[in-house]
C-alpha cells in the first residue's frame, strides 16, 4: 500500500486516496467536503467518463433525437443551433440517460444489442479514465499545487477489475497512485439503497457475464419476450443482484489492495482532520 502504517499516513505531506463502494454510500459527500477544504484535489471518474470519453456518444444521440424534430433539424443542419451536455460533479445524469435501460422501447427501453454496445463503450470509458488517476495526481499538484487528492470512483469499479488477480493492471496502477479505501456498507445500508432505488431507478453498468445471466433468467421468470420488458421492472429486479455481486468483490479489493473504513464513519465527517483520523484507524498503528 501507499502508505503501510498511520503514522506514515497522518506524516504525509502529500495525501492520495481513491475511494470505491456502491453509488449512495458518500464517496461524493466526502470527496466534495475535502475538496472545500481547499487542499483536496477532486477527481470524479464518473466525470471524467462523461467529459472526456463518452462526451461525443451522448452529444450525438441528443442530436440523433433533436434530428426527428423537423424544426429542430433544420437549425442543426444549418449550425443555427448547438447541442451539449451539462456535466457537473452533482449532475451526472447525462451519462446515465445514454446508458438507458433495456426492454419496451415504448416505456423508454432500449434494443439489448444497444445496450449491450452502450455498456461496453462505459466500460472502455471507466478503465481509462481510471488508468487517468496517476495523470490527474500529477496535474494537481504540477498545474493547480494542490497538496492532496481523492479519486472519488463509480459503483462499478469492480466489475472491470479481478481483485484476486496480484498483477490485475488496473488495480496495480491505482495501488501504486493511491491508498485504495473501500467504504463499506451495513445491511441497514443495504436496505435503504434498494428502497432508494426502487423509488427512483437509474441505469447501471455491469460485468457482462452477470448482465447475460440476469437478462437470460428475468425472460425466463417473467415469460415475455425482449420487446415485452418493463425497462424500470427489469434493472429494479436486477439491482438487488448486484449489490449481492459487487459485494465480495469489494471485499476483495479491501483485502488485497486497500483498507476499509465503515460508511457510518464517513458519514459524520465534517473536516479534513476528521477524515485523516478515520483512514489512519484503518490502517496499522
Amino acid at each position: 500500500m501507499l502508505y503501510d502504517t498511520a503514522a506514515e499516513w497522518r506524516a504525509a505531506p502529500r495525501k492520495r486516496v481513491l475511494l470505491f463502494a456502491m453509488s449512495g454510500l458518500g464517496k461524493t459527500h466526502v470527496s466534495s467536503m475535502l475538496r472545500h477544504s481547499g487542499r483536496w484535489f477532486h477527481y470524479s471518474i464518473d466525470y471524467r467518463i462523461g467529459t472526456r470519453y463518452m462526451g461525443e456518444y451522448i452529444v450525438d444521440n441528443a442530436k440523433r433525437e433533436a434530428m426527428k424534430v423537423p424544426f429542430l433539424r433544420d437549425l442543426l443542419l444549418s449550425d443555427s443551433i448547438y447541442i451539449g451536455s451539462n456535466l457537473t460533479f452533482q449532475n451526472l445524469s447525462p451519462v446515465s440517460t445514454y446508458l438507458g435501460k433495456p426492454g419496451n422501447p415504448d416505456r423508454g427501453g432500449l434494443p439489448m444489442d444497444t445496450y449491450r454496445a452502450r455498456q461496453d463503450q462505459f466500460r472502455r470509458a471507466e478503465e481509462q479514465a481510471l488508468l487517468d488517476t496517476g495523470y490527474f495526481i500529477d496535474r494537481a499538484q504540477d498545474l493547480y499545487c494542490y497538496p492532496h487528492f481523492v479519486c472519488d470512483t463509480g459503483g462499478s469499479i469492480c466489475e472491470w477489475v479481478d481483485p484476486e488477480d496480484p498483477e490485475d493492471p488496473i488495480l496495480t496502477e491505482l495501488s501504486r497512485v493511491a491508498l485504495l479505501v473501500w467504504v463499506r456498507g451495513s445491511e441497514a445500508h443495504t436496505e435503504e439503497l434498494i428502497r432508494r432505488f426502487d423509488r427512483a431507478p437509474k441505469p447501471m453498468a455491469y460485468q457482462p457475464q452477470f448482465l447475460s445471466a440476469a437478462w437470460q433468467s428475468y425472460l425466463e421468470q417473467q415469460q415475455i419476450t425482449e420487446a415485452e420488458v418493463d425497462p424500470d421492472a427489469f434493472i429494479r429486479w436486477t439491482y438487488a443482484r448486484a449489490l449481492a455481486h459487487r459485494q465480495p468483490r469489494y471485499e476483495a479489493m479491501a483485502r488485497n489492495w486497500g483498507i476499509t473504513v465503515d460508511a457510518s464513519e464517513m458519514a459524520g465527517l465534517t473536516d479534513e482532520a476528521a477524515f485523516t483520523e478515520v483512514i489512519a484507524a484503518a490502517l496499522p498503528g
